[in-house]
This record gives structure tokens, C-alpha cells and sequence, in this order.
């Protein structure tokens, strides 16, 4: 059972160049960045996930980039580590599977955003420190 509930989502913005011709062969790249902002005295959260592809060769022809963010409902007494990688886990195969059906409806080969395995990745979080009657 996961630590977090995903509540709902939503696309803040959602752009897409393609001005190669027709038939050329594309190597693409991706990237990713993803924040969680934690809401004060409850135990709600943010997730924001950044994903942009492009043509390795061509960046300035052909680029896709996407803002989704889910809120979250957490369980009382989880790390914020923990609700930080299961967040990413619960929102980004709703970010996967948006940017291929609209790569797909805009006759492209669906993109599929590779996998990420966010436990392997080094992640330095940096908090602003909790005023001293906050801290457990």
C-alpha cells in the first residue's frame, strides 16, 4: 500500500515544435525535474514534474515540453523523502501517458517517455529549516 493518494492533476502548459521534414529520423533526448512543496499543517503536497524531449540534433526544431502537477494526500508520519518518490511514482505515468496520446493525435509515433528510476537517482533536497516548535 503507497503512502500517498493521488487527489488530482491538471497541465499547466504543454508545448510542442515540429518543423522538421517529413521522414527524418530523430534522436530523441529527455529530461526531468520534479518538486514537491509540502502544504503547512496538513498532510497535503504539490507535486510539480518538468518533462522535455527533443531531437539531440535539431533542439530548436523539434521540442516537447510538459508541467503537471498532482496533489497529494499523504499518510501522517512519512518521511518527506518517501512522499517525494512515491509522489513521482504516482503522477508520472499520467505525465507518460499524455504526452503520447498527444504526440500520437498529432501524427507523430506516440512518444513514450522513458522510465524513470527516481530511488537510483542522487537527489539533494534542500528545506528551509522548520522554526524550533515545529521541529518532531
Amino acid at each position: 500500500m503507497s503512502i500517498v493518494d493521488l487527489a488530482g492533476y491538471s497541465v499547466s502548459e504543454f508545448s510542442f515544435k515540429n518543423s522538421l521534414p517529413s521522414g527524418t529520423k530523430i534522436s530523441l533526448q529527455t529530461k526531468y525535474s520534479y518538486n514537491v512543496k509540502f502544504a503547512d499543517k496538513t498532510r497535503q503536497c504539490k507535486g510539480e514534474i518538468v518533462c522535455e524531449v527533443g531531437d539531440r540534433e535539431n533542439p530548436d526544431s523539434f521540442h516537447l515540453k510538459l508541467v503537471m502537477s498532482g496533489i497529494f494526500v499523504y499518510k501522517e508520519g512519512s518521511e518527506r523523502a518517501r512522499v517525494h518518490v512515491e509522489s513521482f511514482k504516482a503522477l508520472f505515468p499520467y505525465a507518460r501517458s499524455y504526452v503520447s496520446m498527444v504526440s500520437a493525435a498529432a501524427g507523430l509515433t506516440p512518444i513514450m517517455l522513458a522510465d524513470v528510476d527516481i530511488e537510483s537517482l542522487n537527489i539533494y533536497s534542500f528545506e528551509k529549516p522548520r522554526p524550533r516548535d515545529e521541529k518532531k
